[in-house]
């Protein structure tokens, strides 16, 4: 789908994130996962820590804590949000929608609310979903969450994979802004026939929960990480070529690129492969993990709060992961709010940057 281009004035009005409390270092991932250690996991990975959810904290607890720091710093109350969009994989429960979850805790009781399942790419594809929206109700406002908690669906004994998924949520509100910035063009693909690369296959009307189903490890994520790299490289430069294509740019016109975290070596590549050497790469995984539909919007909003986003700046998201799916958009950056309060969150940290920018 692409998104149509004489719609704009359409963008990203504030953002928020939030980080559990709890960091669990490589070190102590090490004492969970057998093969490995704390050097070879940052050496493959480039992760150093990543938070876990408190046991009483689901995805949608992580989520109004993302939402209502974008909604404080874009100076607007709950009830001022006409839709409310959650990418998740991972949500409360498989009904209700985790969305209307979340639109109960934070009182946006006029809200429509509905829940997006594409996984990494999630957050991307909701944001397209809000512009659409929001072109045809001019004035409508929408708050985009992506939120995961993947700590309770990894299996620690496979190394391969266990070592790269933390939990979080990031948000954004969505508008109108001013004329000369917001979304240029969004664009997504599918790749159903790779859908096995990654997958939860217990649980659903297809092999429902038994004691079968825990016996094969149905309920834990299974990936298999090298096909997975090599379906993100073969398709991700791709759209990102016809995305600044369709809009008259290159690659060397991106200010910032702001990618799924999903490891940061792959990421290392896929800048290289996809000519983005020349702008700001924000990878904050270091410190995060790979926080599935989480991971774009905490970048997003850490890069934001940093202050490295300034007005006008030419801004790429990339979300890509299970589905198989990609979804890429980019922006005039609109000045988004930080915020009344200054900083981050206790805990949070700007993101690093893969590359610094001669731009900058």
């Amino acid at each position: 789908m692409t998104a149509d281009l004489s719609a704009g004035g359409i963008g990203i009005l504030a953002t928020g994130s939030y980080l559990p409390e709890r960091v669990v270092t490589n070190d102590e991932v090490v004492a969970m996962v057998p093969g490995t250690s704390a050097e070879w996991i940052e050496r493959k990975t480039k992760i150093v820590s990543r938070r876990f959810a408190a046991p009483d904290e689901a995805a949608s607890d992580l989520a109004v804590r993302a939402a209502r720091s974008a909604l404080d710093a874009a100076g607007l109350g709950a009830g001022d949000i006409d839709y409310l969009i959650v990418s998740t994989t991972t949500g409360d429960a498989p009904i209700p929608a985790t969305a209307t979850l979340v639109q109960h805790a934070l009182g946006a009781h006029r809200a429509g609310c509905f829940d997006v399942n594409i996984a990494c790419s999630g957050f991307v594809t909701s944001l397209a979903l809000a512009r659409a929206l929001i072109s045809l109700r001019p004035a409508a406002r929408a708050l985009v969450i992506g939120t995961d908690v993947y700590s309770r669906f990894v299996d620690f004994d496979d190394r391969a994979t266990s070592v790269l998924f933390g939990d979080g949520a990031g948000a954004a509100v969505v508008a109108a802004v001013d004329d000369g910035s917001g979304f240029l063009d969004l664009d997504m693909i599918g790749g159903g026939a790779a859908h096995r690369l990654i997958e939860i296959p217990g649980g659903g009307s297809r092999r429902p929960a038994s004691a079968q189903t825990v016996a094969d490890r149905g309920h834990v994520l299974h990936m298999r990480g090298r096909e997975v790299r090599d379906y993100v490289m073969e398709h991700v430069p791709g759209i990102i070529d016809a995305l600044l294509e369709r809009c008259d740019h290159k690659a060397a016109d991106v200010d910032h690129f702001v990618p799924h975290q999903a490891n940061g070596m792959m990421v290392t590549e896929l800048v290289d492969a996809c000519g983005l050497t020349g702008a700001a790469t924000h990878l904050p995984l270091d410190h995060s993990g790979n926080t599935g539909s989480a991971s774009v919007a905490i970048a997003l909003d850490e890069a934001n709060r940093s202050g490295a986003l300034r007005p006008g700046d030419l801004v790429l998201l990339a979300g890509f992961g299970a589905g198989m799916a990609v979804a890429a958009g980019w922006s005039s950056w609109s000045g988004a709010g930080t915020g009344r309060k200054a900083g981050r969150q206790a805990g949070q940290r700007s993101s690093a940057r893969l590359r610094p920018s001669p731009k900058s």
